[in-house]
């Protein structure tokens, strides 16, 4: 006798999971959980609710789709395979991306932060057009499936000129490098999140391989002023970066975000300077990158946190065509 029961493979759509038929199907994508990987995100109680499904039942569904994407216990062993078959994405500069372990990794978040003018937003320019080469090349698109980035701007500093530049420096159309590139500028905080909450049903569809928020914090800044916010604030925040954190690691994608700097004037020797977000910004990203100004249009890039990764610190270059290294 055959079973009837559905393997992990035959688990392709909604309906193949357990207890969800096209009524309670149509529901969930209402709600905008339209594909397993955002179920397999969800907490028992957002589904139960959505759906207006018993609890159980919700977790028999999250259940299965976790199952069906491979979300278990895996042995150390395991983990070193998956972290070394991680794809990455060039800078544009080798000393960069030597720093960085071979580029920006996928399935973490990696962070830039520094004072104004020292490179963060070029470099996220920069990721935007160099995610669309070819893996040969230090991109994520392989044959005609051309890896798309998306790109969160939540302080306006997004120049399609800069696009067009760097795209000509790889012998790109410029235009089609245009087209591939997600563009969206976020209001408030809470439209920031909600962004995000979409990309779990868009990603899937447009073969996205990179996603920048430019800048994490700007909103969360603004909107929660003083010590009395600071909690709120921070609980907001750290919800954020766990949703860029599962996106990151379900579909395999980079993400990558850029950090504002404040002063400290308790500090009298070393760096007055620290990044805003406080805690919660210290343990979310995979590799955390100090960025700052040197001669002319150089900068100073420093692993600031990343486990992986040795201490050190590099120079490149921010030209007319994009990032890259200094000449001598």
């Amino acid at each position: 006798m055959v079973s009837s029961k559905k393997t992990k493979k035959e688990i392709k759509t909604l309906t193949d999971l357990p207890g969800v038929g096209p009524a309670t199907a149509s529901k969930l994508i209402e709600a905008g959980y339209s594909t397993i990987e955002a179920i397999a995100v969800a907490t028992p109680q957002e589904l139960s609710a959505a759906a207006g499904i018993p609890l159980t039942t919700a977790q028999r569904i999250i259940k299965a789709a976790r199952d069906a994407l491979n979300i278990r216990f895996k042995t150390a062993l395991e983990l070193k395979k998956e972290r070394l078959a991680a794809k990455r994405i060039t800078t544009g500069s080798k000393n960069l991306d030597d720093l960085l372990g071979g580029g920006i990794e996928t399935k973490m978040i990696t962070e830039f932060f520094g004072e104004f003018g020292t490179g963060k937003t070029q470099i996220c320019h920069q990721l935007a057009v160099n995610v669309q080469l070819p893996v040969e090349k230090g991109g994520l698109s392989t044959g005609d499936n051309i890896a798309k980035a998306v790109y969160i701007d939540t302080e306006g500093t997004f120049r399609w000129e800069r696009i067009e530049a760097m795209a000509k420096r790889w012998g790109l159309d410029p235009d089609k490098v245009m087209e591939n590139i997600l563009y969206i500028r976020a209001i408030n905080s809470d439209h920031q999140m909600a962004i995000v909450d979409e990309l779990f049903n868009i990603v899937p569809k447009e073969n996205i391989k990179l996603v920048i928020v430019d800048s994490i914090t700007g909103h969360f800044r603004a909107e929660y002023p003083g010590r009395e916010n600071l909690a709120m604030r921070q609980q907001k925040l750290n919800r954020h970066l766990h949703q860029l954190a599962r996106l990151a690691e379900i579909y395999d994608l980079a993400v990558v975000i850029t950090n504002q700097v404040m002063a400290r004037p308790d500090v009298f020797y070393g760096d007055p300077t620290q990044p805003v977000g406080g805690h919660v910004l210290y343990h979310a990203p995979g590799v955390r990158v100090q960025l700052r100004k040197s001669r002319g249009n150089k900068r100073i890039a420093r692993i600031v946190d990343a486990p992986h990764l040795p201490e050190g610190e590099t120079v490149f270059v921010i030209t007319d065509y994009g990032i890259a290294d200094p000449e001598d």
